[in-house]
């Protein structure tokens, strides 16, 4: 078995040394919030280890849509222009029929100046090469995938990650950012069930009701798809009178077409009680099943005879996959010195288009708790900065989680489906534009950071994560002022 050490040097980081002074964070996932707090556990200076199951980055699925919630950390964390030169304006979805003749449209383009920032289009592969590159090579390790842990060895008080090749690693916090299925949440939760602790909700199966398969093109030819042509993203998503399916296109820079199609299912189902999606799988030749499927759904656009088909045919193999889209919000975010964020504890409907962004948020909390922290902080401690973290975050998924689930009524086959599409083609634009101020004012900073000046027309919302570690922060720098040298200063979280 190989040990490794749980204060590694950070020779990389020359501008941000990790520090003794700080914990040491074990990051189980390498998707986007895992990155997005490797990243800015790496600018704070605090030691951190990430751990990936896939042997090489496999950043396969479609565009993610990101706006003014993330202007100011994409600025502190020094990517945002980047992220401008790999993304494209989008201010709107528009709807269309299978005749490809546009129903509706979706504008939030109030939603730019609110928060003070446009909104844009990125693939997902390319956002994930921004967050990749922010992160020493050292500190991300592929090909880990974890298969036991220990919340606070009996000889050390270090928690422990086993993982399949026989290593193992230890440090003062695991961090589950490992999604739907993680690992960190299943060994917790087994915990917590042994000791009787857990909540009967916590313990179902993750229910959902939709099967996606997605994808992008490699370059296409502009003459067959000219909306790529267009200054701004064009977001189309196509609604099925009679199949089960609705589908979406969206144009990306260099001439990169991201697809996906969405498979209603009868609500409530779950792998554990579907035996056929059990049989089916999550591979590359279940996704190229489910396109056999949809090659002929048509697309708009183009000559007016363009199907599903020329995209899928226009996509490499391992850059499509077909995914469950899960639905759930866990009550049990945290537990001695273990916590989770992202999907691995609020799983919600893409169609809401914050899945991605409740990752980031959580990255922003849970980065500004972890800095304030001790070097080896007890449980005691531990439990006071997660529940914070919790505390903060959680009402926010919640708010995701219901917003997804009216977003995705729009492409839904039933009646409230045709309610939804009837209520959103008749709100009054000043409700309308309350919806848009309401999303926009979530827009957290990091505490540690130099802040960036809010210049969005709504003020942003209270983040007690913000306030309440920079005090601490504060009150350290004084008590470093005025407490003798050689003595530390007595700040407690």
């Amino acid at each position: 078995m190989t040990t490794h050490s749980t204060t590694p040097v950070n020779k990389a980081s020359p501008h941000a040394p990790t520090s003794s002074e700080k914990p040491h964070v074990l990051i189980i996932g390498a998707g986007i919030a895992g990155l997005t707090l490797g990243g800015l556990l790496h600018k704070a200076g605090v030691p951190f280890d990430i751990f990936e199951k896939a042997p090489v980055p496999r950043t396969v699925g479609s565009a993610l849509f990101l706006g003014p919630d993330l202007y100011g950390y994409m600025k502190q964390a020094g990517i945002y222009e980047e992220f401008v030169s790999r993304s494209i304006p989008c201010n709107s979805i528009e709807y269309f029929g299978e005749d490809r003749k546009m129903d509706f449209v979706v504008d939030f383009t109030p939603y730019s100046e609110m928060g003070g920032c446009e909104g844009r289009i990125i693939g997902r592969t390319q956002l994930y090469d921004i967050l990749l590159n922010a992160i020493p090579a050292e500190r991300c390790h592929m090909g880990m995938k974890m298969v036991s842990m220990t919340q606070q060895d009996a000889t050390t008080g270090k928690a422990i990650v086993n993982f399949a090749d026989g290593s193992e690693f230890s440090g003062d916090i695991i961090v589950g950012a490992d999604g739907a299925y993680s690992a960190v949440r299943q060994s917790l939760y087994d915990e917590l069930k042994a000791e009787k602790k857990l909540p009967t909700s916590d313990a179902a199966d993750l229910p959902f009701s939709v099967v996606c398969v997605a994808g992008y093109t490699t370059p296409v030819d502009t003459a067959k798809f000219p909306a790529l042509k267009e200054e701004r993203s064009q977001f189309w998503n196509v609604l099925s009178r009679d199949k089960p399916y609705s589908w979406m296109t969206i144009t990306t820079p260099n001439s990169v077409m991201c697809w996906s199609a969405f498979h209603y299912l009868r609500k409530g189902t779950t792998s554990a009680t579907d035996n056929n999606l059990r049989r089916l799988g999550w591979g590359e030749e279940a996704a190229e099943a489910m396109c056999n499927d949809i090659r002929d759904f048509p697309v708009p656009g183009g000559d007016g005879t363009l199907t599903l088909a020329d995209l899928i045919d226009a996509t490499p193999k391992n850059q499509m996959t077909k995914v469950m889209l899960e639905e759930k919000i866990f009550d049990t975010w945290h537990h001695g010195r273990s916590v989770l964020m992202g999907d691995a504890c609020h799983k919600v409907h893409p169609a809401g288009g914050q899945g991605a962004l409740l990752g980031f948020h959580d990255a922003i909390a849970l980065a500004n708790w972890i800095n304030v922290l001790p070097a080896s902080p007890t449980i005691q401690e531990l439990d006071v900065v997660f529940t914070e973290y919790k505390t903060e975050r959680h009402p926010y998924a919640t708010a995701a989680f219901d917003h997804a689930r009216n977003m995705s009524n729009l492409s839904d086959k039933d009646l409230t489906a045709t309610i939804s599409r009837f209520v959103i083609k008749h709100i009054p634009n000043w409700l309308w534009k309350l919806s848009l101020a309401k999303m926009s004012a979530n827009r957290p900073q990091v505490s540690f950071l130099p802040l960036v000046e809010d210049i969005g027309t709504v003020k942003s919302a209270y983040q007690a994560s913000l306030d309440k570690t920079q005090k601490i922060l504060r009150a350290k720098e004084e008590a470093k002022a005025t407490w003798p040298t050689s003595a530390p200063a007595p700040i407690a979280v």
